[in-house]
C-alpha cells in the first residue's frame, strides 16, 4: 500500500479523497493555484504545494507542475479526482512514465473510452446500441449546421473532451446549432485544452441513468447498481439518487452486464461510469463512458456500503477486488444534492465572494456533507460554482427525501447566494416525489426560470405566527437588560401586527395580520386573528436572538426548521424553499408605518450592469452603434462558464464603461444607452 499520495485537484472532492487517505493510515499532499492558498483542501493534507496562478490552465491543468511536485514530495501516486486531468490520457501517461502510480485507469482505456468521439466508435464496433450521430470532430460552424440538418433537429453538440455540462449545449434550429457549435468550442478549449465537437440526436423525454463498476488488474469487473441523474439544469446535473424510481431489477441486470462487458473490453482497471439514456419503454443507449469517479459517487457508496474511493486506491495498488458480483446488496435509497455558489433567483447567475456564514447540518442519522470551504473562506470566480455535497441514506425513497428536505433547511449559507431555495423546492414538487420525472422536467416545470413565487409557503400563517414569536423572544432578551428605571422597567405587550406582502416596507400591497402572544410554562401561544376567529399555534422552542435557524414544535405535532435573517427591523424567514419576509410591529407601528412614503427605485432601464462577479471577455459594441433587441453586446466568464449580455431593447450606445480584462462586480457598470 501507498505511504504518500497526491490529489491533483481542489475543492470538496480533493478534501473527500483525503479523508479516506487518512482513514487508510496514507499521507497526503495537496496541490493548488495562487486563489487556492488559504482552501480547505490545502489546510487538510500533510503537505502542499503551490502549483501557479488561479487560472486553472496556468495551475491545475499543468501536468509538469503536478509531476514535479510529486517528485518534491515522494508521493507514490496521484489521485486526480473529476474535472482537470482526471480523464487526461496524456497525463496517465507521463505518471506512469515517471514511474507514479495514476490512481484510475491505464492511459490506453481513457484513450479509449475517455474520449466522446472513440468511445462511441468503440460501443458501435462491440454492437452496442448507441444514439443517432455524426462522430467525427467537426471544423466550421457552417458545417455543424449541415450535419444537424441531417441528423435532424433537436440535436446534441458536445465537446469530445467535455464533461459536467462543459462544452455541451441544445440546438433546435440552424441558429442555434451554428452558436452553439462556437460557445462549445470557446468553453472546450478553455476548460479542458481540446476544442473538438461533434453532433448527436437529442432524444427527447429521456432518463439519464448511469451503471458504476469497478475493476482490478486481475480481470475482475463488477457494476454497483445505478444512478438516476435525470434531474438537469442545462445538462449540469442537480439532484441524484439512487436506486431509480424508473429502473426495474430485470432492466438493472441487463444495463449492469453491458457496461461489464463494455468495462471489460478495454481492461477498465479502476472506478468508473457508463452512461446511458433510456426511454420510456426501458429501452436504453450507450452515451459514453467517464473514465474516472463520478461527483455523485457517494450516492452508490450509500446503498453498497463501499467507499469507492477505498476501491480505486487498492485496485491502483494492485489488490484485488474483495467481493464478487453475488456479493453485492443494494441497501435503501440514497440522494445527494449538489450545493452551489449561484443565484437561482438571478438565473442561477455565479455568486462569488465570502463566505459569511456557512453552517452545514450535523452529519448523523443518515445526513452527510462532503464541502471544500469553510466559513470565512473565499468562494473565487475561476473554478466550478459546487462548494459542497448533501447526501442522505434512508430506508425507501419517502424517508430519504423527507430527510434531505430537513437537511436543507438547516444548511446555512451567508455571504453569496446558493441554491438551496431551489433544491428545496425540487423536493416537494408533486412529479419529483412521484418519481414520474425525465431530464425535462426542469425546463418543463420553470419555463420562465426560478423565482421568489416559484414556490409558496404551505402555510403563510405559520411563518407570521413563527415571526411574531421571534419578535417576542426578541423582547424578552431586551427585557432582561440591567439597569432599567425603578417603577419603569419594559413591559412586553401582547397584541402585534405582522406586515408583509410584495414589498415589505412600502405601503403598497401590504398585508397585515393582527396576532397575539400569550406565554405560559414555556408554551407559546401565537393567535392569528381572522374573520372566522383566532387560530392558535402553540410554539415549544429554545431559539435565541442570533441564532441563525429557528427549531420550533408546533402544536405538539409539527417539528419545523426555519432559517432566520434579520434586516433592520424587517425579518426573513426561509422554509423549505419558500421565502416570507415581513415586520412584526406594534398596533402603532403599524399604522405609522401605513403612513410612510413609498421610495421610488431608480430608473435602470437604459444601463447594462454585470449580472454576477466575472471577467468581461468581450464587448460586441462601440459608442454611437445603434443595437437593435437581442443583439449580443458583451460577454462575461465566471466559474468556467461563458455568459453573454444582450440587448433587451433597441437602443444607441452612449458610453461603455468597463474593458475587456476587467473583474467586475454585481452591478457593476458595463454600458450605457442614450
Amino acid at each position: 500500500m501507498f505511504k504518500k499520495i497526491l490529489i491533483a485537484n481542489r475543492g470538496e472532492i480533493a478534501c473527500r479523497v483525503m479523508k479516506t487517505a487518512k482513514k487508510m493510515g496514507i499521507k497526503t499532499v495537496a496541490v493548488y493555484s495562487e486563489a487556492d492558498k488559504e482552501a480547505r483542501h490545502v489546510q487538510m493534507a500533510d503537505e502542499a504545494v503551490c502549483i501557479g496562478p488561479a487560472p486553472s490552465r496556468e495551475s491545475y491543468l499543468v501536468m509538469d507542475r503536478i509531476i514535479q511536485a510529486c517528485k518534491d514530495t515522494g508521493a507514490e501516486a496521484v489521485h486526480p479526482g473529476y474535472g482537470f486531468l482526471s480523464e487526461n490520457e496524456q497525463f496517465a501517461r507521463r505518471c506512469e512514465e515517471e514511474g507514479i502510480v495514476f490512481i484510475g485507469p491505464k492511459h490506453q482505456s481513457i484513450a479509449a473510452m475517455g474520449d466522446k468521439i472513440a468511445s462511441k466508435k468503440l460501443a458501435l464496433e462491440a454492437k452496442v446500441n448507441t444514439i443517432p450521430g455524426f462522430n467525427e470532430a467537426i471544423d466550421k460552424a457552417e458545417d455543424a449546421v449541415k450535419i444537424a440538418q441531417n441528423i435532424g433537429y433537436p440535436v446534441m453538440i458536445k465537446a469530445s473532451a467535455g464533461g459536467g455540462g462543459k462544452g455541451l449545449r441544445v440546438a433546435f434550429n440552424d441558429k442555434e446549432a451554428f452558436e452553439g457549435f462556437t460557445a462549445c468550442r470557446t468553453e472546450a478549449l478553455n476548460s479542458f485544452g481540446d476544442d473538438r465537437v461533434f453532433i448527436e440526436k437529442f432524444v427527447e423525454g429521456p432518463r439519464h441513468i448511469e451503471i458504476q463498476v469497478l475493476g482490478d488488474s486481475h480481470g475482475n469487473v463488477v457494476y454497483l447498481g445505478e444512478r438516476d441523474c435525470s434531474i438537469q439544469r442545462r445538462h449540469q446535473k442537480v439532484i441524484e439518487e439512487a436506486p431509480s424510481p424508473f429502473i426495474d431489477p430485470v432492466t438493472r441486470k441487463a444495463m449492469g452486464e453491458q457496461a461489464v462487458a463494455l468495462a471489460k473490453a478495454v481492461d477498465y482497471q479502476s472506478a468508473g461510469t457508463v452512461e446511458f439514456v433510456v426511454g420510456k419503454d426501458k429501452s436504453f443507449y450507450f452515451l459514453e463512458m467517464n473514465t474516472r469517479l463520478q461527483v455523485e459517487h457517494p450516492v452508490t457508496e450509500g446503498i453498497t456500503g463501499l467507499d469507492l474511493v477505498e476501491q480505486m486506491i487498492r485496485v491502483a495498488a494492485g489488490e484485488q477486488l474483495a467481493f464478487k458480483q453475488e456479493d453485492i446488496k443494494l441497501d435503501g435509497w440514497s440522494m445527494e444534492c449538489r450545493i452551489n455558489a449561484d443565484d437561482p433567483f438571478r438565473n442561477f447567475l455565479p455568486s462569488t465572494g465570502r463566505l459569511v456564514k456557512y453552517r452545514p447540518p450535523e452529519e448523523f442519522d443518515g445526513v452527510r456533507v462532503d464541502t471544500g470551504v469553510y466559513e470565512g473562506g473565499e468562494i473565487p470566480m475561476y473554478y466550478d460554482s459546487m462548494i459542497a455535497k448533501l447526501i442522505v441514506h434512508g430506508k425507501d425513497r419517502t424517508e430519504a427525501i423527507e430527510k434531505m428536505r430537513a437537511a436543507l433547511n438547516d444548511f446555512v449559507i451567508r455571504g453569496i447566494h446558493s441554491n438551496i431555495p431551489f433544491q428545496a423546492a425540487l423536493l416537494q414538487h408533486p412529479r419529483f416525489v412521484s418519481g414520474d420525472f425525465t431530464t425535462g422536467f426542469i425546463a418543463e416545470e420553470y419555463p420562465d426560470g426560478f423565482k421568489k413565487d416559484s414556490v409558496q409557503p404551505a402555510d403563510p400563517n405559520r411563518l407570521a405566527a413563527l415571526a411574531a414569536f421571534m419578535r417576542y423572544r426578541y423582547l424578552e432578551h431586551i427585557q432582561m437588560i440591567d439597569g432599567q428605571l425603578a417603577g419603569h422597567e419594559m413591559t412586553i405587550g401582547k397584541k402585534f401586527v405582522v406586515v408583509t406582502g410584495s414589498r415589505v416596507g412600502s405601503n403598497e400591497e401590504i398585508i397585515e395580520i393582527p396576532v397575539r402572544v400569550d406565554v405560559k410554562e414555556g408554551v407559546y401561544a401565537v393567535y392569528i386573528e381572522d374573520v372566522d376567529g383566532d387560530t392558535p399555534y402553540n410554539i415549544v422552542s429554545s431559539w435565541r436572538p442570533g441564532q441563525l435557524c429557528l427549531h420550533a414544535t408546533i402544536n405538539g405535532v409539527h417539528k419545523v426548521t426555519v432559517q432566520v435573517e434579520r434586516r433592520g427591523i424587517k425579518l426573513a424567514l426561509v422554509l423549505d424553499g419558500a421565502h416570507y419576509e415581513c415586520m412584526v410591529l406594534s398596533p402603532l407601528g403599524a399604522e405609522l408605518q401605513r403612513r410612510m412614503l413609498v421610495k421610488v427605485p431608480p430608473d435602470t432601464s437604459k444601463l447594462v450592469m454585470s449580472p454576477m462577479p466575472g471577467l468581461l471577455t468581450n464587448i460586441s459594441v462601440k459608442v454611437g452603434e445603434a443595437v437593435t433587441a437581442g443583439q449580443k453586446l458583451a460577454a462575461i466568464e465566471a466559474m468556467k462558464m461563458e455568459n453573454t449580455l444582450v440587448a433587451a431593447q433597441d437602443g444607441i450606445v452612449a458610453e461603455i464603461y468597463a474593458n475587456v480584462g476587467e473583474s467586475l462586480a454585481v452591478d457593476q457598470l458595463i454600458i450605457r444607452f442614450e
